[in-house]
């Protein structure tokens, strides 16, 4: 749902920042392709691809489809397919090794909605003002989705023929309900692994100077749980001890006070080590202790008490909404509680389920599943991909670290996971933090930022579709 996700990614970039490196020279880039990709983006912002704008997603693949087809893909290997409001896009880049499975190319074409009068200009006209483009979706996703496109075509164009076939997957309801990215993920599961542009991604310091790169090869499972307490009720003049609303407060008090186990994987091992020789003192030799050895809870504990780390080594579970009773002057007849959960990757749901039941300690409570979330696990490191992301990211800032990371938000990337394909966010977009405002007021991304995106781009699909 953003390119970072989680508040864990911007702490732990932050951490590298104390000393930045020098800004490189972007990769050359021919102007006519970064023409192209400009008014690509501008063009996407346009269709205003939010929920309940039935037709707005489909016009928007079709506008894409029609920039590949003008690049030459055959109209039979492009596929624009309505969902229930919203579509998806589907093109092949044919490979010459039909023995090689597919690599897939992910984004996603939906955005969050925005209100023009909270903003200073129109969120659905693209504004290039200050060497920026404004637009609601220019960061998440329609950035990445415009530099993959642009890519695609400027290959295309030049007869670039790669061994394996290059599938793009782009889905319509991202921000929603993820139903066309199941879709798409069930279709294409049989795929060799997956580049997503809606996560990992580069920080610049306030000076514009690259800090971090993130490579992000995981994600936590999102899953919200309902608590419910009933009880008969009855009239407010005769209280009892069995009030649902004060055994829901007592359940939530157990809860509150509960920390899941710490866990790691090579992911969270990778980010804290790196994170943890600029944080330096107290806390950054904890994250050290941490990631040599995981049952070290002290370690673990004093990494729990900051926020912003907390979610990098537990699951987490937190009461988010709460509703109870039914009159002013009546005993509540049912008290529940939103818990929302952000679930490691390798732990399934129905684990944290059996967890929560444990800790809040209730027989006559129950513990309900909100809606069908679905569990992924990290995918592996795979030596290719940390490879052409290297040399993609270090043609741009020559030294700039480049870490695995594990994101706390949900990107169409968890299904494609859950699905058994190896799926790894390799934005090419680098962005200040304060240049960040993903799903808030002014949105906006940087204009010198489109010529080194479409080198980050080619380099990446040239290396692994070879």
């Amino acid at each position: 749902m953003s390119r970072f996700g989680s508040v864990g990614f911007l702490a732990l970039a932050a951490a590298l920042a104390a000393m930045p490196l020098p800004a490189a020279a972007a990769p050359a880039a021919e102007s006519a392709a970064v023409d192209q990709a400009k008014t690509i983006l501008k063009r996407s912002i346009g269709f205003r691809t939010v929920e309940g704008q039935p037709g707005q997603t489909e016009a928007y693949a079709n506008y894409l489809a029609s920039v590949l087809k003008d690049a030459g893909y055959a109209a039979n290997d492009i596929e624009v397919t309505p969902v229930n409001g919203t579509a998806t896009l589907v093109a092949r880049y044919p490979g010459s090794d039909a023995s090689l499975k597919p690599m897939l190319l992910l984004g996603h074409m939906d955005v969050v909605e925005a209100k023009a009068a909270d903003w200073e200009r129109d969120p659905f006209t693209a504004v290039e003002e200050n060497g920026y483009i404004f637009g609601r979706g220019s960061e998440d996703n329609k950035f990445d989705v415009s530099m993959i496109v642009a890519t695609l075509a400027s290959l295309k164009r030049e007869g670039f023929k790669p061994k394996r076939t290059i599938i793009l997957a782009l889905s319509g309801d991202e921000e929603t309900q993820m139903a066309t990215t199941r879709l798409l993920a069930q279709k294409l599961k049989g795929a060799e692994l997956a580049l997503n542009g809606d996560g990992g991604g580069g920080l610049l310091s306030a000076e514009g100077t690259p800090v971090y790169y993130g490579l992000q090869a995981g994600e936590k499972t999102y899953a919200d749980f309902e608590i419910t307490v009933t009880d008969p009720g009855g009239h407010s003049s005769a209280p009892t001890s069995t009030n649902a609303i004060y055994r829901l407060a007592k359940v939530l008090d157990r809860l509150g006070a509960y920390h899941f186990k710490p866990q790691i994987n090579e992911l969270t091992k990778a980010s804290l080590t790196a994170a943890s020789k600029q944080v330096g003192g107290e806390f950054g030799a904890a994250m050290a202790r941490y990631a040599a050895n995981p049952a070290d809870m002290a370690a673990a504990d004093l990494i729990s008490s900051k926020p912003e780390y907390v979610g990098q080594i537990r699951t987490t579970c937190v009461a988010t909404m709460a509703s109870a009773g039914h009159a002013l002057n009546a005993l509540p007849q049912r008290a529940s509680a939103n818990v929302n959960c952000r679930i490691f990757p390798g732990v399934s749901i129905e684990a944290v389920k059996a967890e929560l039941t444990k800790v809040i300690a209730d027989d006559s409570a129950t513990v309900s599943v909100i809606d069908d979330p679905t569990a992924n696990d990290a995918s592996p490191l795979r030596a290719d991909v940390v490879k052409a992301v290297n040399k993609a990211v270090h043609a741009r800032y020559p030294k700039l670290e480049v870490s695995p990371n594990m994101s706390a938000g949900a990107t169409d990337g968890l299904h494609f996971r859950a699905a058994g394909v190896p799926t790894y966010g390799v934005s090419s977009l680098f962005n200040r933090a304060e240049d960040s405002f993903s799903h808030g007021l002014n949105e906006r991304v940087p204009v010198n930022g489109i010529a080194p995106a479409l080198a980050h781009w080619r380099s990446i699909l040239k290396d692994l579709g070879n």
